[in-house]
Formats: structure tokens, sequence, C-alpha cells
């Protein structure tokens, strides 16, 4: 009777051991991106960023999102499942349209075509802020846009390289080499408050609060105060912009794609910017 006794509590344990090791692996996937990004998904939102046509093609890979997005474990793993898809579905939005290859009457739609650039087309300058002592331009290098969010200027480059593990200042170039920290940077960019700029994460979640100024200034929460976040100097408090309603339009087709709803307040032209 004890022999049997202790068979069967092996058994017992051994099937409770088994459980749980099932149940921490199914949490390990449900808390992972891809639980909300799969494969398939991507590459419906994104149906042409490997075209010919675009100068990234092959750069934006599922698995470099994916692995990039390990790093900063409460993007679209903070709050409801709505809230979750809908801020993975910002994110993705904004950077298509800061990387888009889209035209009014291209295949599929305008809003088919993100992901087809990895750097800024014929850049103005070379986006040194001289005036920074904190983040000093290397001689020689360009801080142009690279990278899913495009990322520019010296005062980002350097806390990004920081922050992720390589020299922004002296080789920013790598953004646009390297899948994996292009995306690392836009998704260090989402992430990060810049004050007194909210973090994109923080208004897409519902724990953004809006300062005095903010108030004043009329920087609501919701899509357009991420765009103002982004790149408010140049496109918000402008009617009807067509740069804000081109990051609208991806972000509606994203969200039809993730079955949710986009929210309110998605343009910024009754804004301040920061």
């Amino acid at each position: 009777m004890a022999s049997s006794a202790h068979t069967f509590l092996s058994f017992v344990f051994y099937t409770i051991f088994l459980s749980f090791g099932s149940y921490k692996a199914e949490a390990r996937r449900f808390n992972d991106i891809s639980s909300l990004v799969s494969k398939g998904l991507f590459d419906s939102i994104f149906l042409h960023k490997d075209n010919n046509a675009c100068p990234a093609k092959g750069f934006y890979t599922y698995n470099s999102f994916i692995q990039a997005s390990r790093c900063f474990p409460q993007f679209g793993r903070t709050g409801s499942s709505i809230t979750r898809k809908r801020e993975v579905a910002a994110f993705l939005a904004q950077i298509s349209h800061e990387t888009t290859g889209g035209w009014a009457t291209a295949p599929d739609g305008p809003f088919a075509w993100g992901l087809c650039f990895k750097e800024e087309v014929s850049p103005q300058s070379n986006y040194c802020d001289s005036s920074n002592t904190q983040w000093p331009c290397s001689p020689g290098k360009s801080y142009k846009g690279r990278g899913p969010i495009q990322l520019s200027w010296n005062y980002n480059y350097g806390p990004a390289g920081k922050a992720l593990g390589f020299d922004g200042l002296n080789n920013p170039d790598i953004v646009s080499n390297n899948s994996l920290i292009a995306f690392k940077t836009a998704l260090w960019f989402w992430m990060t408050e810049q004050n007194p700029k909210p973090s994109c994460h923080n208004v897409m979640i519902g724990k953004y609060k809006p300062t005095a100024a903010d108030v004043i200034a009329n920087r609501t929460a919701g899509y357009g105060l991420v765009t103002n976040i982004i790149n408010g100097g140049l496109e918000c408090g402008i009617p009807n912009d067509g740069r804000v309603n081109d990051r609208i339009g991806y972000f509606q087709r994203y969200a039809t794609l993730f079955n949710v709803s986009t929210g309110s307040n998605l343009d910024c032209e009754d804004q301040k910017s920061f």
C-alpha cells in the first residue's frame, strides 16, 4: 500500500509539474508580442515592403521586429487586449508613414506601402544641433532620418545609442544597416519620455496626464498627440494637413486588421506643438 501511495503521489506531482510548465510556456507566449502580431498579420500589414521598388527591400523583417519588441516588455503588453492591439497598430501606423512608399493610386492603396524606405531621401541638412553639447556631433557624420521611426538629430542618436548599446554619434549609419537595431531605435523613441513630451506608449495606454501647459495647448490624448510627439513642430496646428491624414489613414487600416477601434482625437490640427 505504501508503495502504491508513493507511486500515486509521484504521478500527481509529475502531472502538476507538467501543467505548471505548460502554464509558464503559455504565459510566455501570451506575453510575447508575437501573440498579437503573427507573421501572417505582419505580412498582410506590410504588403509591399519587399517590393523591388522599395529601397528597404528585405531589411525590415518580422523576426527583427519581434526580437526588438522583447527588449521593451511593456510595449503591446500593457492594459486590456483592445489597448494592447491599439497601441501596436498605432506604432506600426506611425512607422509606416515615416517610411512610406505609397501614393494615391498605388496597388492595394496608399496604406499598403509602409516600411519601404530605411533612410531619408535627399536630406536638407546633416541634422546636427551644434548647440547640444551633451551629445556632440561627430565630424563628417549625418544624423538624417534612419530606420522605422526615421530617427533624426544628434540629440536622438546619442541617447538612443547609449540606451541600446551602439555608438549613435560616431556610427549613425548602423541604424540603416542593422535591421534589429533599426527596430530597437523606433521602439526606444516610442517608449521613452522626453520631457516635456510624454512617451507615445503612455499616451496610447491611457497613462498620459496633461500638464497645465498641455491643457492650454489643447494637447488631448489620442493618436493625434502621438503625431505631435513625433513631428508636431511641422505637422500640428495645421487644418487638414496631408501628412497627418496619411498617418491617420495607416492607423485606420491597421486598426481594422487588428479588429479594434482607433479611439478619438486622431489629428492634431487644434494642438500646439511641444
